[in-house]
């Protein structure tokens, strides 16, 4: 795809924004009470900033204008702001983290597939370097300590004598198998002899034999036939995939190998830009420096002149701090400067006059307050049902709609067919650095202009400025204060005389940093719900979907974690808890979040940390380390697993010695500390939730997301890539439905482990002559115990119990009550009516 199409589709994209944002803005202006068609707003909203943000981020992923890049991100990141806003209204609003928009989708005509959240490429591909440098230095100290992860394939040293034994033994192995074959070849030899005697005269008619090998031939082709025939049928009627439906085409091929091109291409523009950034400010400050120095001097003399003609005192020039002569000129004509000192004198007078008035009304209206409070309690009650809802304010809409008039200004209806190759464009770098040449060159005349004003004033008013004590006094005042109160927030730093790498290899050399697996999110396989809006209006809570928790991992986890812009702005989630059933992939889930952003990986799982850094001292010491170097080295991933082990109600004794218990005081004072330009994560994992205090538990973990066993759709797309990956064919012989109905309540790791037992290396030569069947899965399945529903149940229940599930409770029971009073009272109505 050429750079004109995606310019073209950065032209759609921005047109599609802009309608969007002047939609959204009219719908906030509007009243609504009604919760469902809130809610349909909302969602309408989402969904459109989803696709929005889907193309966007294709276009700044393979644009290779650098200019361009730079707005197109910065308009993406207020997207991708906007979505966890709206997400977050939303769970406000219907109080469940998982919302359900197919009656949405059928409107809008889009499939549930478009509904998935992207992850920008820029994450990975922006900080590419550092990560791999990070890596290289990971593994490094993990084999200098011996603390290397396994090889799959890593040879094991044994001894001579040994290799010798298992050598002969497969030899003489060798040597019986072909002696084995030599000896089947010689007596099939001699029943053929036997056969040839015994039936001689028979095989003397050869018309017989000819038609005897034609009958099998004809009867062999045309089964053949048959079979193709069914084949094509199933395909033309949909019910199966082409035959090289699975094969990379040639397209593809192509495709991306200009993709990696492109991204040669983006680099280059990218260095040459930084370079132009450089050598045109320099060249400009040569060339225009002097002039701009004389006409900034030459627009502040006339500005003393006129304020000493119209007030008859030379002005009082403003501070550095304060900005200097910018605030007075900025954007302004000497002229307008001049009418802006007399509209100034004029509203000082107006000024006064309005402070008279003002204090008259608050009077009134202090008296008219109390009558009001009274009718207030009695009407409080309606009020509450008529309440209007009103949307929180936005910290992205102003960041979108800058970055789309900034669109529309520059680049909506500019001629570029003078740069077909799409490299920057020198004048609006000229532009830039002006302004900020300007600025420098300010402050220099600001400091010779100073000098000139005394000057001024000694010699025509004969004026001396005298050091003002006050003012002096109290800024002095105010930093002493400012530095003290500093001091006293921020902690004091228990290693601040050694380096981040010692820390760093202090961490890993004692297993509280360890290497993430490289798990991508699209890994975790599963399928959408589809009936989630039509079973919650039947009053019956649908069981979240796979792809619904890996949803809520991008919006909570990795979207804020990957961008620095919307982790500071969004609504902020310190922690995120994942509770459900062993096996369901609760782990590969923190792993997938380290992947997709490149963060570092903390191990503070309560057997991780058992028996180091002892005693209160040491605790302290090692949460010091692990924060500091999480925050130097951000994006990071603090991961605690088994976490209910940390908040338990009762500990084991068996579990005593190990002191699982040391963070429950820590976690709560470590999450208030955390800032919003902090971008780290605490993720817990849990099979148990219910063995901890729930208040405690709620109180550390801000989004509780249940990971449900595999549905029926999800088991089937599951076993099918699985299978798929590790080398196997899938056949007719092989029953996937049925196979996904019988494992119901299997979890995903159980899948997995099932199929690699069953796929060896021997399994999946033989697949040309023996295809696969469901039975030699099932047989091995037999041997695991699944996931039963009142397991399923006990986490629901446990569920029900937290904030968000309480206040869930109480929503629908509130709403069914109401319900229930408009039934009476109609029936009421109906009784009176035939009374009369």
């Amino acid at each position: 795809m050429s750079n004109l199409m995606y310019n073209k589709m950065w032209h759609q994209t921005q047109e599609a924004l802009n309608t969007l944002l002047d939609k959204e803005i009219q719908k906030m202006t509007e009243p609504q009470r009604n919760k469902v068609l809130v809610f349909q707003m909302l969602a309408t909203f989402y969904i459109k900033y989803v696709q929005i943000f889907r193309s966007m981020e294709n276009v700044y992923d393979q644009i290779v204008h650098p200019q361009k890049r730079t707005l197109i991100r910065k308009i993406l990141d207020g997207v991708m702001g906007r979505i966890l806003e709206l997400k977050n209204e939303m769970v406000e609003l219907e109080l469940t983290e998982f919302h359900y928009f197919d009656d949405i989708l059928q409107d809008l005509k889009l499939a549930p597939q478009q509904l998935d959240v992207p992850i920008p490429r820029y994450f990975l591909k922006e900080r590419l370097e550092v990560i791999k440098g990070r890596e290289k230095i990971l593994a490094r100290i993990l084999k200098e300590c011996g603390l290397n992860l396994p090889d799959k394939y890593a040879v094991k040293s044994i001894a001579l004598e040994e290799a010798i034994k298992m050598i002969q033994i497969a030899e003489r192995a060798r040597q019986g198998r072909l002696r084995a074959l030599f000896m089947k070849q010689i007596f099939l030899q001699e029943c053929r002899a036997k056969e040839i005697k015994l039936l001689g005269q028979r095989l003397a008619d050869t018309g017989m034999a000819a038609l005897q090998i034609q009958k099998v031939w004809r009867g062999f082709h045309q089964s053949k036939k048959t079979v193709r025939e069914r084949e094509e049928e199933m395909v033309f009627l949909g019910m199966k995939p082409p035959p090289l439906f699975n094969e990379v085409s040639a397209a593809i091929v192509q495709s991306e190998k200009v993709t990696r091109l492109r991204n040669e291409v983006q680099m280059k523009h990218e260095q040459s830009y930084q370079e132009a950034l450089v050598n045109i400010k320099e060249d400009l400050k040569l060339m225009e420096g002097p002039d701009i120095k004389e006409h900034l001097q030459d627009q502040i003399r006339q500005w003393f002149i006129e304020c000493r003609n119209l007030t008859g005192t030379f002005p009082e020039y403003p501070d550095e701090e304060e900005g200097g002569s910018a605030i007075i000129f900025s954007n302004k004509t000497p002229e307008q400067v001049i009418e802006d000192i007399l509209t100034n004198q004029e509203e000082e007078e107006k000024l006064k006059k309005k402070k008279k008035k003002e204090e008259k009304e608050r009077r009134e209206r202090r008296l008219k307050k109390g009558k009001r409070e009274k009718e207030r309690k009695t009407t409080k009650e309606k009020k509450e049902e008529e309440e209007e809802w009103k949307m929180s304010p936005s910290l992205f809409l102003h960041l979108m709609e800058e970055g789309n008039s900034l669109y529309k200004d520059m680049w909506m209806n500019k001629d570029e067919s003078w740069n077909f190759p799409q490299d920057f464009d020198p004048e609006m770098i000229k532009e830039e650095k002006r302004k900020e040449l300007e600025l420098e060159i300010r402050v220099q005349v600001d400091e010779l202009m100073r000098q000139e004003l005394k000057k001024l004033k000694l010699a025509v008013n004969k004026e001396i400025e005298l050091p003002i004590k006050g003012k002096k006094g109290k800024k002095g005042k105010g930093k002493k204060g400012k530095k003290r109160g500093r001091r006293g927030k921020k902690d004091k730093d228990l290693t601040a005389d050694r380096t981040i790498e010692s820390l760093y290899r202090e961490l890993v050399e004692e297993g509280l940093l360890i290497q993430a697996l490289k798990v991508n999110l699209s890994d975790y396989i599963g399928e959408y719900s589809y009936l989630g809006t039509t079973l919650r209006q039947v009053a019956i809570e649908p069981m979240p979907s796979l792809l619904d928790v890996r949803q809520l991992i991008t919006l909570y986890g990795i979207l804020p974690l990957g961008s620095a812009e919307v982790h500071e702005k969004a609504p902020l989630v310190k922690s995120l808890l994942l509770a459900g059933p062993p096996g369901v992939g609760k782990k590969m889930l923190v792993h997938a979040i380290c992947t997709e952003t490149g963060a570092n990986l903390f191990n503070l799982s309560s057997s991780n940390i058992a028996g180091k850094y002892p005693g209160k001292n040491g605790l302290q010491m090692m949460l010091h380390l692990v924060f500091k170097v999480a925050r130097q080295l951000q994006p990071s991933v603090v991961w605690i697993q088994d976490t209910e082990k940390t908040f338990y109600k009762k500990v084991p004794q068996s579990e005593k010695p190990n002191e699982p218990k040391r963070l429950k005081k820590h976690l709560p004072k470590i999450l208030k500390l955390l800032r919003p330009d902090d971008r780290i994560l605490i993720v817990g994992t849990t099979q148990r939730p219910f063995d901890a205090e729930l208040q405690s538990f709620c109180r550390v973990y801000q989004k509780i997301i249940l990971v449900p066993r595999p549905d029926y759709a999800s088991r089937y797309v599951l076993w099918k890539q699985i299978i798929l990956r590790n080398g196997g064919v899938l056949t007719n012989a092989l029953n996937i439905s049925c196979l996904s109905k019988v494992t119901d309540g299997f979890t995903q790791g159980q899948i997995v482990k099932v199929v690699k037992e069953v796929l060896t290396d021997r399994r999946v030569r033989q697949q040309s002559h023996k295809p696969l069947t469901a039975v030699e899965f099932i047989t091995i399945m037999t041997t695991m115990n699944p996931v039963y529903r009142e397991e399923e149940e006990s986490f629901k229940n446990w569920y029900a119990k937290t904030p968000l599930g309480k206040k869930r409770i109480m929503s629908l029971s509130n709403n069914g009550n109401k319900e229930k009073e408009k039934d009476k009272g109609k029936k009421k109505g109906k009784r009176g009516k035939k009374k009369k």
